[in-house]
């Protein structure tokens, strides 16, 4: 082997000409992240780099030329199974690899785990032997650092995905595979617009900071719409976002993002649904309250329909029963948000066509949901139930009370909202009951000749 160093190579005036190519070889040396070193075939020190002198604070001039470690790398108890170790391996083939304790220059040790080879000269023979090592911690870092990355991108119970610069997946793991409803491979490469219909804007605008600005501090939570073989489906992710720099540049360059997310969809309705259930449970309680303090009963009607419409509906109707028919009693501004009043002059009976929401609510003593469905943009939906033009979702609720049907409250929702559900059928009727003992009272309490029905009155079928 040559006896050239990275830095320890000596000028002598007398001796042979530089060998051909050794500057480079020392430049290469120098520049290797782990730490080198080589012996001759009797055990000297040939070659000693700048990280072995990082490592252990040895410079290449201390270094090369000493025959073996004893009593400066190696404790001289421990040099000569050390030297026997690594000298082995001259006539074995292929690699060792072994973990030493080595003296640093300050009288420190360090542990370091070895890789070490024989080396051959031009006719076959052993020449020597090259050893590259490194600090156990150092090795154990990187050891622990892939085997989480491939556990990640197997075993995680958490969506990962990497994306290149260009915020197109270049890995992604099972399950993240399975949230966006396709294949580890068939989605690499693949824009997210493809894969997700909503919220792809407010993804990627979080993809684009982290590659610009670095990660954010905290987890984000963002609602998407994804489209698959299982339909529409609308997920709520809690996404942590990682920026990827090559470790291997003076200034960090971007490699893309890390995107790491969960599923809360289940937590986010279920939390939702909570407050939902509080807020309208204070509303009821608020509604009773004010409808204590009132001494016209058909004014608690109306205040309780106002406390109930806050987030709830844009409109309410209370049409009550006269005969066969039904009679517009209150109802909120038609053009604009309002209270519910009650209609100057009793109103007219309405002229319902048959199958009419108010109608069915009636005929069935329960709640009717409608919704306007492809005709919601024209309005003509609304105009023939003579409901509000704006009105695309309704909800009627059967007014009732010691046993007689009183009439329907009706509640309608625009465009901006959602159309009706089964709990909100059950809210509504729990407002249609307050509603209905203030209407009785107040039917009780009218001018003299008026009458309230007969009981089990079971209200108009039809126009």
């Amino acid at each position: 082997m040559s006896a050239s160093t990275s830095r320890g190579t000596t000028d002598d005036a007398l001796g042979p000409e530089p060998i051909p190519g050794a500057e480079l070889l020392a430049a290469l040396l120098d520049g290797m992240d782990a730490a080198l070193c080589a012996f001759d075939a009797e055990g000297t020190v040939t070659h000693w780099n700048r990280e072995a002198e990082r490592i252990l604070g040895w410079s290449a001039v201390e270094a090369v030329g000493r025959p073996g470690f004893a009593g400066w790398a190696v404790r001289r108890a421990d040099a000569d199974e050390v030297q026997g170790r690594l000298m082995a391996v001259m006539g074995a083939p292929g690699r060792q690899v072994h973990e030493f304790a080595l003296l640093r220059k300050d009288g420190g040790r360090v542990l370091v785990r070895t890789q070490s080879a024989g080396v051959r000269g031009a006719d076959g023979r052993p020449a020597g032997v090259y050893c590259a090592f490194s600090e156990v911690h150092a090795q154990i870092d990187l050891e622990r650092a892939i085997a989480l990355s491939e556990a990640l991108f197997e075993d995680a119970s958490w969506g990962v995905v990497l994306v290149d610069v260009d915020l197109r997946p270049t890995v992604v793991n099972a399950h993240a595979a399975r949230a966006l409803g396709g294949g580890r491979t068939t989605l690499l490469g693949r824009p997210l617009g493809e894969l997700i219909t909503q919220g792809v804007e407010e993804l990627e605008g979080a993809l684009q900071h982290v590659l610009a600005e670095g990660a954010p501090p905290a987890p984000a939570e963002l609602w998407v719409t994804l489209r698959g073989g299982e339909g529409v489906r609308r997920r709520c992710w809690r996404s942590g976002f990682l920026r990827l720099a090559s470790p291997l540049t003076e200034e960090p360059v971007p490699l893309g993002a890390g995107w790491v997310f969960q599923d809360v969809t289940a937590a986010k309705l279920a939390a939702q649904e909570a407050d939902r259930v509080r807020f309208r449970s204070n509303q009821l309680h608020r509604a009773s309250r004010s409808a204590a303090e009132c001494e016209d009963p058909m004014e608690a009607a109306t205040s309780s329909l106002d406390y109930a419409l806050a987030g709830f509906a844009d409109h309410a109707l209370i049409d009550l029963v006269a005969g066969e028919r039904l009679v517009r009693a209150a109802a909120t501004p038609a053009d604009a948000p309002g209270p519910c009043l009650p209609v100057a002059g009793g109103g007219f009976p309405l002229r319902y066509a048959p199958g009419h929401p108010a109608l069915q609510a009636v005929d069935r003593t329960g709640s009717v949901r409608a919704s306007a469905g492809a005709a919601r943009t024209d309005g003509e939906w609304a105009r023939q139930r003579q409901w509000p033009a704006d009105a695309v979702h309704a909800l009627c609720a059967v007014l009732r009370s010691r046993g007689r049907t009183l009439g329907v409250v009706t509640f309608l929702r625009s465009t901006h909202r959602a159309a009706f559900e089964r709990p909100d059928a059950v809210y509504a009727e729990s407002v249609a009951d307050r509603v209905a003992a203030s209407v009785d009272l107040h039917q009780l309490s009218g001018p003299p000749g008026e009458k309230p029905g007969p009981p089990g009155n079971p209200g108009p079928s039809g126009v």
